[in-house]
């Protein structure tokens, strides 16, 4: 298993859906660098916001996407180009319908669980590639076909307080209690 050299935080533009539950890839990954004290810079080329915090003597980037999330992908291998980044070192993280606001759950492995910003990264890497990546719990709509409105909507202030109550407490367990230091 490779250990982890970049963190990605999904999510569509942040001009526009910035509060969404599709975004709350990106809230954990600004959160994250904001217990790190590092700011996030545009960077045009690679169509999305990097920064770099230093954690056990080790540099790992953080970025997340500036367009939309089934294009994802093209923003990632960008940038996992440029800094000879392969799947299997990210850590990608995604907002997840199958699980409620609150839970977070980290998997090894591959495939998309029909997530288009997964599909997206799986389409531009290779398909049978494992990696990381940390599913963040936002539910799931009562009627199927509410989905996309679902997603891009903002949730409730109680579930919104709910997500990042979890968030916080995951990057407390990662960062800080240590409990998944093999990842890096």
């Amino acid at each position: 298993m490779n250990k982890i050299k970049m963190i990605i935080g999904l999510g569509n533009p942040i001009s526009n859906y910035k509060n969404t539950r599709h975004n709350v890839g990106i809230w954990y990954i600004k959160l994250l660098s904001n217990y790190f004290h590092s700011n996030f810079k545009k960077i045009k080329k690679f169509l999305g916001y990097k920064c770099k915090i230093s954690f056990l003597k080790k540099d790992i980037l953080l970025f997340f996407p500036d367009i939309f999330m089934n294009l994802n992908g093209n923003s990632i291998l960008k940038v996992s180009q440029f800094y000879n980044i392969k799947l299997s070192e990210m850590l990608v993280i995604h907002d997840e319908l199958d699980l409620l606001p609150g839970f977070i759950k980290i998997k090894y492995g591959y495939g998309s669980n029909g997530h288009n910003g997964l599909k997206s990264v799986i389409e531009k890497f290779n398909k049978n590639t494992f990696y990381h990546r940390l599913s963040i719990g936002i539910g799931r709509p009562n009627f199927r076909k509410d989905v996309s409105n679902f997603v891009l909507s903002t949730p409730k202030l109680n579930e919104k307080n709910i997500i990042l109550k979890s968030i916080n407490k995951s990057i407390n367990s990662i960062f800080f209690k240590k409990k998944y230091n093999f990842l890096f």
